[in-house]
């Protein structure tokens, strides 16, 4: 091991030490993530809608219509309780407050009257009264509510057992609650609290505290206390752990037994909403009584009074997403007691997530440092699967409930971390090889090197490419009159400048042949368009030598400016590495080859910087192309049409290219025809010429002794005209 991966191991150890012990603190976004996870995998499969003897009196719009706004008169409440009660409901709880007197009852009501006999009162009927006889004897539960202010606590009508270690200090705890009316509290067969998500700033419920705690007495939900009350049980038995105080397992409630979070919660597994968990209150209490099918529906059912008016502002969000009355949530974890499906987080599963992200971890670390990161890439995706696959069948299949994201964040971090740490330290002398090769190869051809196993062996491949030739005009002048390491300085400075176009344009640097470049496109990866590209780049190459010049870059003095010849031709040619099998070059031979090179010397005879081939003048859309002969290039036993590129798309659209073309053609076809009108022509396109570009003007003054070009041509290019 080099003291570089023995560095690596320790940062990547570190990090996931850090990680580790993170994940055991459990901050809050790891539990807000957690209880994501855990709602779609509710969402992909919730528990099934069953019918079950559970219902929810609604005391929806149309009842609040019927009857009138809430609150309702508690004489209306005991008639609801009268109603349910002769049919047959075995318990009826009451997602309801009943902490202040009932302002409208009738004795209530004289009372405010002013001037009124005080003793007129005492003979009304009081509501709270009609109320409380009604529902004593029967099973009903009432609803309290936890209190900021006090420290009053209700009754529990309920004993309580425990096996293992006491429990009693697992729930939430209460510190007071809100007082009922005393002779509802003492009539009231059982009691429990309605507070769904206590303390839990998350507006989803995802878990219901079925106990509360003062330290020492236990106090049970509404939905527990209505269960016990419809099967006539009198006592909760309570299971802890068998060796730690403080942890709730599970409950036993009558026949049923409850798993429980250590916090004494349920985890809820709901069941999409659905109109048949729902009868209105106006139903029940109809004039001539309710009809026969809410009677059998109710007949046998634990009954939850609440209301899902959006009014009275009980909506809640469920682990699928929907706003469901608060009410309707006691009602579910009534049914999934009754059902069976239950959802548990076993209180070993942090413990093994917590040791998940300490072993895969290290695994990734070693992995990455001394393997390669493409296969800790391949570690790390397999245990992704792994992670996802088994907390989801142990979803499916067992209703357990462990994080994959904790470990998976983890590992994607330390992997990202290792990894980065190999391509900036433990790679270094590789990038450093790269970027001294990358002075000599175009990326595309490193590129290709890099990727390909077979690139570095000798052989080419036929490819149609885009040649171009670059040649400094005058260099023998130049050189004359330069001292050798001025010289340098000068090609150094003309050739960067102008080969960086040819990167830009995604060509490939073949070579320096001194004051010479050459380049290719299409080549060694295909190049769309390769021949407008190379137009392009000699475009670009006009304009940085115009600049250089401008700005005196090669120290020459006013007036003394450098020119250039481009030459580019496309056909087919042989490309690859060529050399001996020690040392090659990556090159292009061919007939292409020569024709660009041959082109390039034309630039002085026919008096422009810029020469194509007709071959490469057809695939280029949209430039400024004039006609400039056919010529006879050496090896070559017919004739070469030629263009000048005269400027880009933004030249080719302008009036006065327009104006110069229209001249242009009627110079073309007074030197195939001989006309006497030739030379008055030459002297009308010099005239347009300097109007579009300087450099065109001696291109027409050299047409004259050149005629031959234009009579002997071996086919018309008319592209100019079309353009």
């Amino acid at each position: 091991m080099t003291r570089v991966q023995q560095i690596g191991v320790v940062i990547g150890l570190a990090i996931v030490a850090m990680l580790t012990l993170l994940r055991a603190g459990d901050p809050g976004i790891f539990k807000l993530i957690r209880g994501v996870t855990f709602d779609e995998y509710q969402r992909l499969v919730p528990r099934t809608f069953e019918p079950m003897p559970v219902r929810v009196i609604d005391i929806d719009e149309t009842s609040l219509r019927e009857f009138g706004q809430w609150p309702w008169p508690r004489d209306r409440m005991a008639l609801l309780v009268d109603r349910l009660s002769e049919m047959g409901a075995s318990a009826i709880a009451f997602d309801v407050l009943f902490a202040e007197p009932d302002r409208l009852s009738p004795r209530n009501v004289v009372r405010d009257v002013a001037g009124l006999d005080p003793s007129l009162a005492e003979k009304l009927p009081d509501n709270d009264e009609i109320f409380a006889r009604s529902i004593a004897g029967k099973p009903v539960v009432l609803g309290f509510g936890l209190s900021n202010e006090g420290n009053y606590r209700p009754p529990v009508k309920a004993g309580f057992a425990f096996t293992g270690e006491s429990p009693v200090s697992a729930p939430p705890y209460l510190g007071a609650s809100t007082p009922l009316r005393p002779q509802l509290e003492a009539n009231a067969a059982g009691l429990g609290h309605i507070s769904l998500n206590p303390g839990n700033p998350s507006p989803v419920v995802r878990a219901v505290p079925l106990f509360l705690t003062d330290g020492e007495q236990l106090y049970p939900n509404l939905a527990i206390e209505a269960l016990r009350v419809a099967q006539g049980a009198s006592t909760y038995v309570l299971s802890g752990a068998p060796d730690r105080a403080g942890i709730m397992t599970s409950a036993k409630v009558g026949d049923f037994v409850v798993p429980l979070t250590a916090a004494g919660e349920l985890w809820l597994y709901v069941s999409p909403d659905r109109a048949e968990r729902y009868i209105s209150a106006r139903q029940v209490l109809a004039a001539g009584g309710a009809s026969p099918e809410v009677a059998a529906a109710i007949d046998g059912s634990i009954v939850f009074v609440g209301t899902s008016a959006a009014g009275l502002q009980d909506i809640r969000v469920t682990a699928l997403g929907e706003n469901v009355p608060g009410v309707s949530l006691h009602a579910q974890a009534v049914e999934q007691i009754l059902s069976g499906h239950f959802l548990s987080r076993p209180d070993w599963a942090d413990g093994l997530e917590i040791l998940t992200i300490a072993v895969v971890g290290c695994l990734l670390v070693v992995v990455t440092t001394f393997v390669s990161p493409a296969v800790a890439l391949i570690c790390g995706l397999l245990i992704t699967a792994m992670a996802l696959v088994a907390s989801w069948l142990s979803f499916l299949y067992a209703g357990l409930l462990f994080d994959p994201l904790a470990p998976i964040v983890s590992g994607s971090i330390i992997h990202f971390a290792a990894t980065s740490f190999r391509i900036l330290v433990i790679d270094r002398e590789r990038r450093a090889v790269r970027r001294a090769f990358g002075h000599y190869l175009s990326p595309s051809l490193l590129h290709r090197i890099e990727h390909t196993p077979d690139a570095l062996r000798l052989g080419g491949d036929d490819r149609e490419l885009t040649v171009m030739f670059v040649d400094v005009r005058s260099f023998t002048e130049i050189s004359e009159r330069l001292a050798p390491t001025d010289v340098v300085a000068f090609l150094n400075t003309l050739l960067d400048a102008l080969s960086r176009h040819v990167v830009a344009h995604e060509g490939t640097l073949d070579k320096f042949i001194g004051d010479s470049i050459m380049a290719f496109w299409n080549a060694p990866v295909d190049v769309a368009d390769h021949e407008t590209k190379a137009v392009r780049a000699a475009l670009a190459m006009r304009e940085t030598l115009a600049e250089l010049n401008a700005g005196d870059a090669f120290g020459f003095g006013p007036g003394q400016e450098v020119g250039i010849g481009i030459g580019i031709h496309t056909g087919l040619a042989c490309v690859g590495n060529m050399g001996a099998k020690t040392r090659f070059n990556y090159s292009a031979v061919g007939d292409a080859v020569n024709v660009a090179a041959r082109l390039e010397s034309c630039c002085k005879e026919v008096g422009f910087d810029i020469l194509i081939s007709d071959s490469t003048a057809r695939s280029v859309r949209g430039m400024a192309l004039i006609e400039a002969g056919a010529i006879p290039l050496k090896g070559k036993s017919s004739r070469t049409q030629i263009l000048a590129v005269v400027g880009d798309e933004r030249v080719a659209a302008s009036a006065e290219f327009a104006a110069l073309v229209v001249v242009h053609q009627q110079l073309m076809q007074a030197l195939l025809s001989h006309s006497k009108n030739t030379r008055k022509l030459i002297g009308t396109a010099k005239l347009r010429a300097v109007q579009v570009i300087g450099g065109l003007a001696e291109f027409y003054q050299r047409i004259s002794g050149r005629t031959d070009h234009f009579r002997e041509v071996p086919g018309r290019f008319e592209k100019s005209a079309a353009d």
